[in-house]
């Protein structure tokens, strides 16, 4: 048994005033009632709330203030995430991983800004990967990444055994997300530890899932400390022999025969997504995708010819009428 006790912190946010402090106060609670704690792990944007009037440069005292945190009690800390103003203007939604000596060892940007509703924060385009000596290897995305299997995949591919996963879901969509979360865990045989935020942080129902999607916990709806003691070698085990003794998917994606074209952005496989109307916020009364529902129709107004209207993008010989 490989174990390793992770921490989440499920709190409520504010978004007009810094959280710092309250954050730095739960610490002190959580390292009291649960001094076991190894790890613990704050939502999405929970420093500064979702705001990014309130963007900071990186470095920053809040920064400073969590790497004090992390060395005092000898954890891991990952202090959720928060905007980052670099020198040219441009805002990221960046998170830092803090070890237990207090150094920042490792810096992720959320890769999936939830647009059209997130307009102006970049895209990261840097995985992070690092590891826990003596423990395993853990991975880091943040919120909307999630919706995107590659993201997950490329961790996983490196060897992530831990996804941690913070969030800021206050929306109606909270219940896909945990769905998510569940089968993220089954295709990629992982934890995955994702911490939702409180008020203006989301709607909370934080979880915790087992490599066989089993969720080991979820919040309800108020503050929540949520201490889990995971198994490394379930994840090591599971890799090997299956989910529960069945499928073996980090191994039979390895040994594919398949190669999926729609990732070259040459290959023309993609045509219909470009059939698709501007990544925007909807409008009132909006009659958007109404009558253009069919595929077929929407790439046939892109092909002028007969012969190739009824063709099936990247299916050689195959046309829409066989």
């Amino acid at each position: 048994m490989t174990p390793f006790a992770i921490a989440g912190i499920q709190m409520h946010v504010s978004a007009l005033h810094s959280n710092v402090e309250a954050m730095r106060h739960r610490l002190e609670i959580l390292m009291a009632r649960f001094p076991w704690t190894q790890m613990a792990l704050f939502s999405e944007l929970a420093p500064y709330g979702p705001l990014d009037q309130f963007a900071q440069p990186f470095p920053n005292e809040a920064l400073t203030q969590f790497q004090e945190d992390a060395k005092r009690f000898g954890i891991w800390l990952i202090p959720g995430s928060m905007f980052e103003k670099l020198p040219d203007g441009r805002i990221f939604n960046t998170s830092v991983v803090i070890n237990p000596e207090g150094e920042i060892v490792a810096k992720y940007s959320k890769m999936f800004p939830f647009k059209p509703y997130e307009q102006g924060i970049s895209s990261g385009t840097d995985f992070c990967v690092f590891d826990v000596p003596d423990v395993g290897r853990f991975g880091l995305s943040i919120c909307y990444d999630i919706w995107f299997p590659e993201t997950t995949r490329q961790l996983t591919s490196q060897g992530v055994e831990v996804l941690l996963h913070p969030v800021l879901t206050g929306t109606t969509d909270r219940e896909a997300e945990i769905a998510i979360a569940r089968a993220t865990a089954a295709q990629f045989q992982c934890y995955v530890i994702d911490v939702n935020g409180l008020a203006a942080g989301g709607v909370g129902r934080s979880l915790v899932v087992d490599p066989t999607a089993t969720v080991l916990h979820q919040s309800a709806g108020q503050e929540d400390m949520f201490p889990i003691e995971i198994d490394l070698d379930l994840v090591r085990r599971q890799r090997e022999t299956g989910l529960k003794g069945l499928g073996q998917v980090l191994k039979s994606f390895r040994d594919r025969e398949a190669e999926f074209s729609v990732y070259d952005r040459q290959s023309g496989v993609d045509s219909y997504l470009k059939t698709l109307g501007p990544l925007e916020t909807p409008k009132k009364g909006s009659m958007a995708g109404v009558g253009v529902t069919d595929p077929r129709t929407a790439l046939a107004q892109e092909v002028p010819d007969s012969a190739a209207r009824y063709a099936v993008p990247g299916i050689k010989g195959m046309t829409g009428t066989e």
